[in-house]
């Protein structure tokens, strides 16, 4: 039966792609951790991966199903590629767009080996019409596919091998309950402290070959938002300014100096975020302000709004988020140079808000 879902290897690599090992050698690759001791930050999440591994592995059973939930940029793929690492086994990558079909799914799980890891980024957008599909794979190992149309339309249950799905999301509330509740596991990643992120970039430095003095590294790790990926960025950068100016080591100068050509200041904030704020302040009078007519004021998508900027403006305590909308908060003020609450902005008064204002979380 399996020869009806698989299609050719062709179509399947649309979807899903099995990641193989490493063996050109590339640096920029080598950057993410192969094995949990590797593995900066996240202890409480490490130490439950580690305790769920080992007993999987003493079982001689398939590991239970995980789902990574956090803010972009936390290590949730590469905490997938520890898993399937430890453990042993090859992991297969997707989407959750992508996955549009019940065949398409069908196809990616009856190839499935043994303990395999299939892994499922941005799992939140899988379409619901054929999300239904893993209810049965997940609990039974067992699929069921409509096959024709019409009066003679039948149904078919495949059998599966025992895998492993691991799911990521940045919106763990937009899963539907019944897909929720079949994860194992629910694990919910931190942002990281500045020390973490100095050992993540000194890792980092090292693999790439270049020296950075501690200091350089605090001030790196200080501009990243808590975010590994946005201190490997910040990272690659000073690199490149160290490249262009014959410097083979990084000291606190030349990575003040890629922090003003990045326009990150002292807060990490971009000039994304520094706009967001501004227009906090000087259209809406500080706020309340709804999500929606946020981001048509800056032309911004609501997701990437809500997902990347939002959440770290929200921890360092310049905005706060109320039932009426985003309100600026002190800090922001004084942190923009403003001296106070400016008045006789376009929505000064007494704020009346949108339905749509009103109903923002």
């Amino acid at each position: 039966m399996r020869g009806l879902f698989t299609g050719s290897t062709h179509e399947r690599g649309r979807i899903v792609n099995q990641i193989q090992p490493n063996v050109n050698g590339d640096i920029l690759s080598s950057l993410r951790p192969h094995t949990l001791d590797d593995y900066i930050g996240q202890s409480e999440v490490k130490q439950k991966l580690k305790i769920a591994i080992q007993a999987a592995k003493m079982r001689s059973e398939p590991l239970d199903h995980i789902l990574f939930a956090g803010p972009p940029g936390l290590g949730k793929t590469t905490l997938a590629f520890v898993v399937a690492k430890e453990m042993g086994t090859n992991i297969y990558v997707t989407s959750g767009p992508v996955l549009e079909r019940q065949g398409d799914i069908a196809a990616i799980l009856s190839s499935l080996n043994d303990g395999d890891v299939l892994f499922i980024d941005e799992i939140h957008r899988i379409n619901k019409a054929v999300e239904e599909i893993f209810y049965s794979a997940l609990e039974d190992y067992k699929v069921d596919v409509l096959i024709g149309k019409g009066p003679t339309a039948r149904s078919i249950r495949i059998g599966l091998k025992p895998f492993t799905l691991i799911g990521a999301t940045t919106r763990s509330g937009l899963l539907s309950s019944p897909l929720r509740n079949r994860f194992g596991m629910t694990l919910e990643l931190q942002f990281y402290s500045v020390d973490e992120l100095v050992q993540i970039i000194k890792r980092a430095s090292s693999i790439l070959n270049i020296s950075i003095e501690e200091s350089a590294a605090k001030l790196i790790a200080e501009r990243s938002r808590g975010t590994p990926r946005i201190a490997l960025r910040l990272l690659k950068r000073a690199r490149d300014v160290a490249t262009v100016k014959g410097r083979e080591i990084m000291d606190i100068d030349l990575v003040e100096k890629t922090m003003d050509i990045l326009e990150i200041d002292r807060l990490g904030l971009d000039e994304v975020d520094r706009r967001i704020l501004r227009t906090i302040i000087e259209i809406y009078d500080g706020g309340p302000v709804g999500l929606e007519s946020l981001a048509a004021a800056l032309n911004l998508e609501i997701d990437t709004l809500r997902e990347v900027h939002e959440p770290y403006l929200l921890q360092k305590g310049l905005i706060v988020r109320t039932s009426r909308g985003r309100i600026a908060t002190d800090l922001a003020y004084s942190h923009l140079g403003y001296s106070s609450r400016i008045r006789g902005g376009l929505f000064d008064g007494s704020h009346a808000e949108s339905e749509e204002c009103k109903t923002q979380d």
